[in-house]
């Protein structure tokens, strides 16, 4: 009797999951198939697997993310191959390439998804298991990428790329604080944040009330760095550790916060003493 190999399809659409795995069927395969995370996860603890098919989004914007980071710990030889319904997804799928093996853009050609399943069989290796980052490392591991991309985006926002600054001087101190952060996180009371990142905070406030800012634009730019960073989370997500991802998100939110407070209040006390100053004058 030929050996089939077998499959694990997870995919949240009630008309995928009822054709797709028929098809599959019908190439060879034997195929299971699951709903949600939940599900994926007890197929992949009690059936042995030769391919993972995954959705990215199953319930949630990467759940197939999840979905692909437990089958590479629980089951190292099996192939993984994520499908997405958006090609520019592609770009981002670049940068966890080692992580995933293949991926697929709906809708996917079945001639090509079989080929590739078979290709992929032939040559798979288990993968190393690599260890997981916390997303202080990932933060401190790339503090540049996310430097360069908060200028980029400071440039092309519509009131803060009207304000006329180097790149060092948008920069400023973005740097200190990204890493008080992170060492924040690292600490036995991520909640505290390091008197570094706070002095950082204030010197961007004081730096920014002389550049022609309004506060309003202090409550911009951290929303750009909070943004850059969970879109990297969630490109390099497969690289992290996911069961602490929850907290240190919120951790890093929290200490984001707390130098915006900083910066606001230097930047309000440094206004409010020149209205004094020029009153007296």
């Amino acid at each position: 009797m030929e050996n089939r190999n077998r499959v694990l399809f997870v995919d949240d659409e009630p008309n995928l999951r009822f054709t797709f795995p028929d098809i599959l069927k019908l190439h060879g395969f034997d195929v299971r198939c699951a709903a949600t995370v939940s599900e994926a996860l007890a197929e992949m603890t009690s059936h042995p697997f030769d391919v993972l098919i995954s959705d990215l989004n199953i319930g949630e914007p990467g759940d197939g993310f999840t979905v692909v980071s437990a089958m590479r710990r629980t089951q190292p030889e099996c192939v993984n191959l994520i499908v997405t319904g958006f090609p520019a997804f592609e770009t981002a799928l670049r940068a966890i390439q080692r992580q995933v093996d293949f991926c697929l853009v709906k809708p996917a050609n079945i001639d090509e998804l079989v080929s590739t399943i078979r290709n992929k069989l032939k040559t798979r290796q288990p993968h190393q298991q690599t260890p997981l980052l916390r997303l202080s490392q990932l933060v401190q591991e790339h503090v540049e990428e996310i430097v360069g991309s908060v200028l980029d985006r400071m440039k092309a926002h519509p009131v803060l790329g009207t304000i006329r600054m180097s790149d060092e001087a948008r920069s400023y101190c973005l740097r200190t604080m990204l890493t008080g952060i992170a060492h924040q996180l690292d600490s036995p009371e991520p909640e505290v944040p390091t008197e570094l990142a706070l002095e950082a905070a204030r010197a961007l406030g004081l730096q920014r009330q002389t550049t022609g800012y309004a506060i309003a634009m202090l409550v911009a730019e951290a929303a750009i760095v909070q943004d850059v960073v969970f879109d990297m989370v969630r490109e390099r997500l497969l690289l992290l550790d996911t069961s602490y991802l929850v907290v240190d998100l919120k951790s890093f939110n929290d200490g984001l916060q707390v130098q915006l407070q900083e910066s606001v209040q230097a930047f309000w006390d440094e206004t409010a003493g020149s209205q004094q100053i020029g009153q007296a004058g």
